[in-house]
């Protein structure tokens, strides 16, 4: 049911045209009962004692995050029960409304901070701020809605009384069990970058790691902070090398330099990957409205990188090229008359 998240930055217009394939005040937000200053929604969490819930949203250019905005978010009836349990927190990353400098500071942070890929991204957490649940858009109503969302902040729930239980057993072996108990009930992601410091304490806990939870989540922990790395890597290397090649329509020596740069990154999502060297790849054909050029690099590449989305679905992009070059072509031609 969950949609694929928008995502906001591009590498230029050809990734673009890849993609195409494929102020108010500083506490509250435009909806009412929402917050957008995450200091004191959390204070207001502590307070009420309630959950925290995130919303990272594009709300001026994301369908998805504009249709969960009105149909949901926005209706009455979500807003009486979400509010009941919830803290309501609009984090929003608008490209034509103005939010003031400390408002874009802040989501800026906390988009790093939650590293969050798309929109709209919902994550719930508890008053500290530590996430135990993520979820998105769905296409249901607003009562059905937070009823999944009830479901969700069970999570919650039965992971304090797994904390609780590990406070009260007396060896260190039933402490270890019940927290890998807790953590076992929430999604790996999240274990991965926001509780490494209960993974530290089931290490001292159970130095032996019976279980071998701790080796597989430092595992997966320490390939996220490469590919974290490798994403940082490639935003630098995108602004200072890749844009002035495409700039310049140095196409050839772009490709190359990015070629160059994916076997040092290894470690960079398929995703991010992808977009680039199709961008890249497509920017000379899809410039001179040249469809077979287009096909030969794609299919050059999906060669090349047999594990790419594109090689999953290289007809419906061959068929959605084709589509956009035709209407390049129109309008050229509508414009000449």
């Amino acid at each position: 049911m969950k949609l694929v998240p928008y995502k906001r930055q591009g590498l230029s217009s050809s990734a673009c045209l890849f993609a195409l394939c494929l102020c108010l005040s500083s506490v509250f937000a435009s909806g009412d009962g929402w917050i957008t200053n995450f200091e004191a929604a959390k204070k207001q969490a502590v307070t009420e004692k309630k959950d925290l819930l995130l919303e990272f949203t594009g709300s001026d250019w994301c369908p998805p995050c504009i249709k969960l905005r009105k149909d949901v978010f926005a209706q009455k009836s979500f807003l009486t029960a979400a509010s009941a349990k919830f803290v309501l927190v609009e984090l929003d990353f608008p490209q034509e409304k103005k939010l003031d400098a400390e408002t874009t500071k802040q989501n800026e942070s906390l988009e790093e901070t939650y590293q969050i890929e798309g929109y709209p991204t919902i994550l719930l957490c508890d008053a500290s701020g530590k996430p135990y649940a993520q979820t998105g858009f769905h296409p249901v109503s607003p009562e059905e809605y937070s009823a999944h969302l009830e479901e969700l902040q069970e999570i919650r729930v039965k992971r304090d009384a797994s904390f609780a239980k590990a406070e009260l057993a007396k060896e260190n072996a039933d402490k270890a069990t019940a927290l890998i108990e807790a953590l076992q009930m929430i999604d790996v992601n999240l274990i991965d970058t926001h509780y490494s410091d209960v993974i530290e304490q089931i290490a001292k806990l159970d130095p032996g790691d019976k279980s071998g939870f701790v080796k597989v989540r430092k595992e997966s922990i320490a390939k996220k902070m490469a590919e974290a790395k490798a994403e940082t890597a490639m935003k630098h290397f995108a602004q200072e090398k890749l844009e002035p090649l495409m700039k310049a329509k140095e196409y050839d020596k772009a490709m190359i330099a990015l070629k160059a740069f994916l076997k040092e990154h290894p470690y960079l999502s398929p995703d991010t990957r992808d977009s680039q060297l199709f961008g890249v790849g497509l920017a000379a054909p899809m410039e001179k409205g040249d469809l077979e050029g287009a096909y030969a690099v794609m299919d050059q590449l999906v060669k090349e990188y047999p594990d790419s989305a594109i090689a999953k679905n290289i007809d419906q992009v061959k068929n959605s090229i084709a589509e956009e070059l035709k209407a390049m072509k129109n309008a050229k031609k509508e414009g000449a008359e």
